[in-house]
């Protein structure tokens, strides 16, 4: 295996753009510039205090819980000491993991924490955020496996009726096995299927809830390298950040405020931020009625749902948060600070959407006297296989071009230098041609009636739409011909670029069956630097 870095990526937003080459007018929403020196870091953490203790026996409950291998009790049982940091990144309870992101970002905690570890001479753990209390699971019950040259979208038939947390989701085991049954039914069967089957079935068996399974399947797949999860719904959670909860009650308004006018802020320097906050945001989610419902303030400071579904004073929710912790959640915008509260955070690991809304949340840190932690763009990987690898040889384009545009250009290009002229170039000028013949003839018509100027714009119409028709049989013409050349650049580009970079669709469980976990320790094991936008990983 090979690891190719790619320097800059083409099809980053600004804000990201920006954020990588450390500019400074976005540097400015952040209180670190991840690539520095993080002693500093080290230092602020240490002039604050953190649940250790309680923490460390909730995280021994839940991770015990999900049968955790021994690096990971160990990794937990080094929070009692007083230096100790965490490396921190979290994501939704995913089918089957989710797509191929989440192991990245999985895989960029601990190559950040073993690199800091080693520089800081301090234990530095990697932990992952689990975010237990989503109720979007329509974002998260399926998965897309290939069918020949595209992907299809495999759904689970299990529903969330009642728009509950996926922590709070059993299992419908029957429903989720035919489901397994039918993902497998893409896969060829290589030396591994049948292994990782059975060992998907068993972290079913043993799991109740969408979260389990998720946190059983990681830990198949990280067995060896101390991760530590977390599930940020689980009650035990929640009973530490009653404390938190009551804080963020009673200063929402500053939190809501610093976000509005960071956000004011970031649009006039042409900052699209993927964030909505208005004065009267709570920034809190109330669970009632195995819903989620977000909270705002009413014009009498009062507490009130979004479709007023209920209605509380400051008093009731801060007794709610006192006594019935389990009844609160976060939003976007107050989730890291609680993160942030609740760990000793060397670094925040992000994907491009995270960092985007992270910008806009230096304020709530500082509200409660607190630093942003250093935040750093998660590692993105492409997996290449051989096959896939030896298609892009018999072209002139590189791995590169396709995981940046894909090879819809290519393939265009590839059919026009068949015909000389290209053909979509001589359809074009046929069609000006054309409508500038035509011109005289239309406004002839329309000078005469309206009708009359309506039916000689119908007959453009129909004129182009002739050479339309020939351009299409023409193309059709070539495309089979070389119909070989076009079934290995569709292959290629289902494999890389599949309405985008390959890890925000595919699931790692193709990539598994073919080459075992063995690839995912190989990627761990070849360290990364966070300066560079993406990898090529040549399996």
């Amino acid at each position: 295996m090979r690891i190719h870095p790619i320097k800059k990526m083409g099809s980053q937003n600004k804000l990201i753009s920006d954020y990588r080459l450390g500019k400074q007018e976005i540097m400015d929403f952040f209180d670190y510039i991840p690539s520095g020196d993080l002693e500093t870091r080290v230092k602020e953490l240490r002039e604050r205090t953190f649940q250790r203790e309680s923490l460390q026996e909730v995280l021994h409950k839940l991770n015990k819980a999900w049968d955790a291998p021994n690096s990971t009790l160990h990794n937990i049982n080094r929070f009692s000491n007083k230096d100790s940091v965490v490396v921190i990144a979290g994501q939704q309870a995913g089918l089957l993991t989710g797509p191929m992101y989440t192991i990245n970002k999985v895989i960029s905690i601990l190559q950040l924490a073993k690199q800091q570890e080693e520089e800081l001479n301090i234990p530095v753990i990697p932990v992952f955020w689990i975010a237990g209390e989503d109720h979007d699971f329509d974002e998260i019950n399926h998965i897309f496996m290939q069918e020949k040259s595209r992907l299809k979208k495999l759904k689970v038939g299990q529903e969330n009726i009642d728009k509950c947390s996926v922590s709070e989701i059993q299992l419908e085991k029957n429903i989720i096995r035919n489901w397994l049954d039918n993902v497998f039914s893409y896969l060829r069967e290589t030396e591994n299927t049948k292994d990782l089957y059975h060992s998907i079935l068993r972290c079913l068996d043993q799991s109740e809830t969408y979260t389990d399974f998720f946190a059983r399947l990681i830990f198949k797949l990280f067995p060896n390298e101390g991760l530590v999860l977390i599930d940020s719904h689980h009650p035990l959670v929640r009973n530490l950040e009653k404390e938190y909860f009551e804080q963020m009650i009673l200063k929402q308004q500053e939190i809501s405020s610093g976000v509005y006018e960071i956000i004011d802020k970031l649009r006039k320097k042409d900052y699209q931020v993927p964030l909505e906050v208005d004065l009267n945001s709570g920034n809190l989610f109330y669970h009632h009625d195995k819903e989620r419902i977000l909270l705002f303030r009413d014009e009498n400071g009062g507490w009130i749902g979004k479709q007023n579904e209920i209605e509380l004073t400051t008093e009731e929710l801060i007794n709610i948060a006192t006594n019935q912790p389990e009844r609160l959640s976060n939003n976007v915008v107050t989730r890291p600070l609680m993160q942030e509260l609740l760990f000793p955070s060397l670094a925040f690991i992000g994907g491009p959407g995270e960092i985007s809304y992270w910008s806009a949340l230096k304020p709530v840190f500082h509200v409660f006297g607190i630093k942003m932690p250093p935040v750093f763009p998660r590692l993105s990987f492409t997996y290449i296989e051989p096959k896939v690898s030896k298609m892009i040889e018999h072209f002139t384009i590189t791995p590169e071009e396709v995981v940046n545009n894909g090879v819809q250009d290519y393939k265009r290009n590839l059919i026009d230098s068949q015909t000389n002229p290209p053909i979509h170039e001589l359809a074009k000028d046929i069609k000006a041609t054309i409508e500038k013949a035509h011109r005289p003839l239309r406004d002839l018509a329309k000078g005469i009636r309206a009708d009359i100027g309506e039916l000689a714009d119908k007959n453009l119409y129909y004129l182009q739409k002739e050479i339309s028709f020939i351009e299409g049989r023409i193309v059709r013409a070539v495309e089979e011909k070389y119909d070989k050349e076009l079934t290995e650049l569709d292959y290629i580009n289902v494999h890389l670029y599949p309405d985008g970079l390959q890890e925000r669709i595919w699931n790692p469980l193709p990539f598994i069956n073919k080459f075992g976990v063995d690839f995912i320790k190989k990627t761990i094991d070849s360290p990364c630097s966070f300066s560079y936008d993406h990898y090529l990983v040549y399996l």
